[in-house]
Order: structure tokens, then C-alpha cells, then sequence
């Protein structure tokens, strides 16, 4: 063997990987606030879908489709005509927060597709507050930023 070869020290690795490690904590750390944001995108996508599948399942099988949002158990559920089990049954984040408004948390798209009540709840998470609306007439709903 040769006195004279090239290679990397035992002292210029352990740089490298400390470095390296530094670098990805910083990183990580960065990304938590982002996590939130989607969290809460998630639920309103999750949310928005769900509702749009329970007024097209009441009007393709002319029955009564429930909603109840249960905020204490962080869940909410789809059931047809109120009856178990459940079309959905569908849990949720404990960060994020539901309320009544001028709508309760409990309501029913009839077998046109109309809902029974019509006014608004709010949604709220770490990072926004949320309204959700729906209007009198075809079951139309929108989520508007507070």
C-alpha cells in the first residue's frame, strides 16, 4: 500500500453528514405550518365532496339523505332517512372546529335535491375561520374565507 491515497477522513465525513442533518431539520421545521393549510383544504375538499354525494344519492334514489355534524366527536355522517348504517361516516381532524350559525348542525336533502333548511355554519381551524352557506332553493352550499 501506498502512503499517498485519496480518500475522505473519518472527521470530513462526520462534517458532511452534520451538515447534512442541520439542512434537513430545517426543513422540516419549515414545512409545519404548511401541514395545517392542507389539513384544512382536505377537510373543506372532503367536506364539499361528501355533501355533493349525499344530494346526488337522495336524488338518484328518491330518498331522504340526513347530515348530522357532530363536532364533539369530531365526525360527521350521511345516513339515508336517519337510519344505520351510515352511506358516510367520515372523521375529522380535532383541530378543526364546528358551530352553528343560522343553520343547526343536523339537516336532509330531500329526494330533489332541495335541503330542508337553508342558512349557514362556520368552520374553524388553527389558521382561518370558514362559512359555510347554503342557499334556499336547489341545495346549492359555497364555503366563503371569514
Amino acid at each position: 500500500m501506498t502512503k499517498n491515497q485519496k480518500g475522505f477522513t473519518l472527521v470530513e465525513s462526520l462534517l458532511v453528514l452534520s451538515i447534512f442533518m442541520i439542512i434537513s431539520f430545517i426543513t422540516a421545521f419549515s414545512l409545519q405550518p404548511e401541514q395545517s393549510v392542507l389539513e384544512d383544504e382536505v377537510f373543506l375538499t372532503q367536506l364539499r365532496a361528501d355533501l355533493l354525494y349525499g344530494q346526488q344519492f337522495a336524488i338518484s334514489h328518491q330518498k331522504e339523505v340526513t347530515i348530522v355534524l357532530l363536532p364533539s366527536k369530531h365526525k360527521y355522517n350521511l345516513s339515508l332517512q336517519g337510519r344505520l348504517p351510515a352511506i358516510i361516516d367520515r372523521s375529522f381532524s380535532p383541530n378543526i372546529y364546528l358551530t352553528e350559525g343560522s343553520m343547526p348542525l343536523s339537516f336532509k336533502f330531500l329526494p330533489d335535491g332541495n335541503i330542508n333548511k337553508f342558512g349557514s355554519f362556520f368552520i374553524e381551524t388553527k389558521e382561518k375561520e370558514y362559512r359555510m352557506t347554503f342557499l334556499i332553493g336547489r341545495g346549492r352550499f359555497y364555503v366563503t374565507e371569514q
